[in-house]
């Protein structure tokens, strides 16, 4: 098992992790699953980006992006695991958050968050499992496969109440 960050060759594989998640379930709110293309840009436009590879195959992938836009919002990262069903259960977003969440504090970020379509037991062990706690619940806010959709979140402190760099305090 290797976590590396991730390189324009894994977009393929990440691609096809994903694409389950958009086409066959509402885990994703997205309605069409991105090739490797936008994969790849994605992954050009993220925070930080990890796939954990064993035995050559890429078993599933993490990443960070911004929480929100303004400007306030620029200590926090959004962050998502995926593995593919082959890996499950065997220990691949534990690894991949295990390097992903530290690499995103030297970065100098101070709270992470996870949207969690819900009912999901599995996503929502493996955040609570690393350290995430329950913060709220937007409920029905997303219609996908003919029904209205749950989103749970997510939260974990990366760094205390420290204050930020350059802030005043």
């Amino acid at each position: 098992m290797t976590v590396r960050p991730v390189t324009a060759l894994d977009a393929p594989a990440c691609a096809s992790i994903y694409a389950p998640s958009v086409e066959g379930s509402a885990i994703s709110f997205e309605e069409v699953a991105p090739d490797a293309r936008e994969m790849l840009g994605r992954m050009d436009h993220s925070i930080a980006w990890r796939v954990d590879e064993r035995d050559g195959v890429i078993a599933g992938f993490a990443y960070a992006g911004r929480h929100r836009e303004r400007a306030a919002y620029r200590w926090a990262v959004d962050v998502a695991v995926y593995v593919d069903p082959a890996f499950r259960r065997q220990g691949v977003g534990r690894a991949l958050y295990a390097d992903l969440l530290p690499a995103v504090t030297r970065l100098g970020y101070f709270r992470a968050y996870a949207g969690i379509t819900l009912p999901n037991a599995a996503s929502v062990g493996l955040h609570e499992a690393v350290g995430f706690t329950p913060v709220g619940v937007y409920r029905r806010v997303g219609w996908k496969h003919g029904a209205w959709h749950d989103v749970g979140w997510w939260e974990l402190d990366l760094r205390g109440d420290e204050v930020p760099p350059g802030a005043v305090a």
